[in-house]
């Protein structure tokens, strides 16, 4: 049984103004304030990845972390992202959208708080697990509450503001973090501190401005599909994280792991095919827009998070830049993606075409990731500058229309499990890409470290056979000759990094040529009108 009633109704009577659901179209206006404490929540989750970003190398030296340290610190947050994404969007299909961007939000706070208290890598690991969580919720729900107000025809302009939101707060995240990790008298902890307020002040807003029609069903949530996917996903990242460095790749540990995600993975399978309300409905990979959007989103996510996590370390180790430098010299990749997600966003609604724009955006993603492999520590700086803008640009591009494709195959009742599909996979891309390519980067750059070190002579041979650790290095505090050596190491590293991701690129793509364009509708489609789109689907369904 669904029933629907508007949010903020009041002893009977409605809101005032159209809202969803009310039959009446919402002016730009309103759909701007209903959206504000919405981008608010987004901002704030942005910048909870982007802030630690440069003052990682800080935080690791001082809690005495290895690169594996430095890798699960991302990764952490990635992680119980990916997981939880499918749960929010299926939830979403059920309960209150409003409410749980609101408890996704206190989940962030949370965590947040209980990161800057940190005091060793372990604990602050798990603190960004919370945090993860909470982004999560806010990244699913941001996509699936705009589709609910939002015609596919007129979305693309907003996803071009949200797409706004994402560079504004992935520049001064690390802008922020690098400031505050340079100023003495606050220091790193206040990386995690700073966005409490903003979350706060998004509950707030949204309390006020969201007003959106609360489906009831009454139905029971996957939690066993919730369970089984986070097991495979989690079992499959411990294993690249620690392969090569704990065990080989081939190994009896390696084919347990594995063999064990696999299982994790087919027991998942299996109990969505017989889950009433699975957590991920299998039927939708019927549709092959669905299906190549969620493949390329895979590969859209370990180009994605590759720049923002290891630039930071290049600029840094690399090229002895600050926290707060290191922020800056990334703007060309931010600029990029800022100016294509809003341009394409204006345009797509002005034409209803999206497919040219995320052909064009694989090509250029691919090759600024390809030039990006060649940099070296002493590359310069406006070489740099031209390959990351190309990244940018192209990552903006596709990002947001692919769930935009997405959505515009859907019938409203499985509005919030595809948009949370194409976001999961794009969280699993990154997830699994940071955690690979942080294990390549730590081999490779402890390889070019004994290299450089050896050829130093006797005293350079000497130290290289001692071994470094595994520590996250502070070059300015090295001997000339060992900083060059360590400088060399990770501007060589970080290049492999992104030679390796290129061929991801260029598979997301190869994948984007084969997405069948359709037009986009010029409806939304509501709560209300979900059991009669359902009742018109099902023949159609059991014909396919």
């Amino acid at each position: 049984m669904t029933t629907t009633t508007p949010s903020g109704v009041r002893g009977g009577q409605a809101d005032k103004g159209a809202a969803p659901g009310s039959g009446a179209p919402m002016t730009h206006r309103q759909i701007m304030e209903a959206l504000s404490g919405l981008l608010l929540g987004m901002f704030v989750a942005i910048l909870s990845s982007t802030i630690v970003s440069n003052a990682l190398p800080e935080i690791i030296h001082d809690l005495h972390g290895s690169q594996s340290s430095y890798t699960w610190v991302v990764t952490a947050s990635l992680l119980a992202m990916t997981a939880s994404t499918p749960l929010w969007g299926k939830l979403s299909d059920l309960f209150s959208k409003k409410l749980l961007v609101q408890i996704s939000l206190v989940i962030y706070v949370a965590g947040s708080a209980a990161a800057g208290l940190s005091q060793n890598t372990g604990m602050l690991i798990a603190c960004r697990a919370i945090q993860g969580i909470g982004v999560g919720g806010l990244s699913a729900l941001a996509q699936i509450v705009m589709a609910a107000m939002i015609s596919p025809r007129e979305r693309g302009r907003y996803s071009g503001y949200l797409g706004a939101t994402f560079a504004v707060a992935t520049v001064g995240g690390p802008l922020l973090g690098g400031v505050i990790t340079d100023t003495s008298w606050l220091g790193w902890r206040w990386c995690f501190y700073v966005g409490v307020p903003f979350a706060v002040l998004a509950l707030i807003v949204l309390q006020k401005t969201l007003k959106l029609p609360v489906v009831k069903r009454d139905v029971k949530v996957d939690w066993a599909g919730a369970f089984f996917i986070t097991a495979a996903v989690t079992l499959l990242l411990v294993w690249v994280t620690r392969a090569g460095s704990d065990y080989a790749w081939i190994s009896g540990t390696t084919f347990a792991m594995v063999g064990g995600a696999v299982v994790l993975a087919a027991i998942f399978l299996f109990v969505e095919s017989r889950a009433a309300e699975p957590i991920i409905p299998l039927r939708l990979f019927r549709n092959k827009t669905i299906a190549l959007a969620s493949l390329a989103s895979l590969f859209v996510g370990v180009s994605m998070f590759v720049g923002t996590v290891f630039f930071s370390q290049y600029f840094q180790l690399a090229r002895g830049k600050t926290p707060t430098m290191s922020g800056v010299l990334t703007i060309p990749m931010i600029g990029g993606l800022f100016i294509s997600s809003t341009v394409s966003g204006q345009i797509i609604t002005k034409t209803g075409r999206w497919k040219v724009w995320l052909v064009s955006g694989g090509l250029l993603l691919t090759a600024g990731l390809g030039l990006l492999g060649t940099m070296r520590y002493d590359t310069p700086y406006w070489h740099l500058a031209i390959y990351m803008a190309l990244m940018g640009l192209g990552i903006g591009m596709m990002m947001q229309n692919l769930v935009l494709a997405t959505q515009n195959q859907v019938a409203p009742q499985d509005l919030g499990a595809a948009s949370s599909v194409v976001t999961f996979f794009r969280s699993l891309g990154g997830a699994v890409g940071v955690s690979a390519l942080g294990a390549v980067l730590a081999t490779r750059v402890t390889d070019y470290v004994k290299d450089g070190l050896m050829a130093l002579g006797p005293k350079g041979a000497a130290l290289a056979a001692q071994g470094s650790g595994g520590d996250i290095p502070k070059p300015s505090a090295l001997p000339e000759p060992i900083r060059s050596v360590i400088e060399g190491a990770y501007g060589h590293g970080v290049g492999d990094v992104f030679l390796y991701a290129a061929p991801c690129a260029l598979i997301a793509f190869i994948v984007t040529l084969f997405i069948k364009e359709v037009a986009l509708k010029s409806r939304v489609a509501t709560g209300e009108t979900a059991g009669a789109a359902a009742k018109a689907e099902e023949p159609a369904r059991q014909a396919g």
